[in-house]
């Protein structure tokens, strides 16, 4: 009993017991409402996204340079170089192809400096209308949040998304804030608040 407890088993058992106690504690009887896991969508370049391709060891063939609308960028001896829609891995191998017969061994990284491309559509009946950057997951109330939530004479009842690939879905204002509905939004989506 040199310890104070007792013997090693006594510690043990005191602490399983602490630890049940603990739990015991905590769990009165709430429920915890378990989101769905989100599923993560690889990160795609667009246009006006600003990134850094760096050639090692060829700092002159290094640049930071934006993506321009026709979804391509600019590289010295290369030339123009498809980016939209690219994964910026994919987008290293496709300028150290390039590089090969050009560059003994390429080691190309693409850094992603400013993600600018991707924006969500708020219109209609909003404090602050406009298009906002998605830099990353947001959902239909969140947007709604980025406008500055629903102005005094909106339609509650009718708030519409049209999503980028063409479907539409109607919601309920209300229904989102009691979470009964969550809507994530995907680039190129526009909320129309009647």
């Amino acid at each position: 009993m040199a310890n104070g407890i007792g013997g090693g088993c006594s510690r043990g058992v005191f602490l399983a017991a602490a630890g049940f106690l603990a739990v015991a504690a905590c769990s009165h009887g709430a429920t915890v409402k378990q989101e769905p896991a989100k599923q993560v969508q690889e990160f795609r370049l667009s246009r006006e996204d600003v990134v850094e391709v760096s050639v090692w060891k060829e700092p002159e063939l290094s640049r930071t340079v934006p993506i321009r609308p026709d979804g391509k960028i600019t590289l010295p001896l290369i030339g123009d170089v498809q980016a939209e829609g690219l994964r910026p891995s994919d987008l290293e191998r496709q300028v150290s192809k390039s590089l090969a017969s050009l560059v003994r061994d390429p080691r190309v990284t693409v850094i992603v400096h400013d993600v600018n491309g991707s924006r969500v559509y708020v219109a209609g009946q909003v404090a602050h209308p406009g298009a906002f950057p998605l830099r990353s997951s947001i959902n239909l109330l969140q947007a709604l949040a980025l406008a500055g939530g629903l102005a005094e004479f909106a339609d509650r009842g009718g708030i519409s998304v049209l999503h980028s690939d063409g479907r539409r879905s109607v919601v309920d204002y209300d229904d989102l804030v009691n979470g009964k509905v969550s809507l994530p939004l995907s680039a190129g989506d526009t909320v129309v608040v009647p």
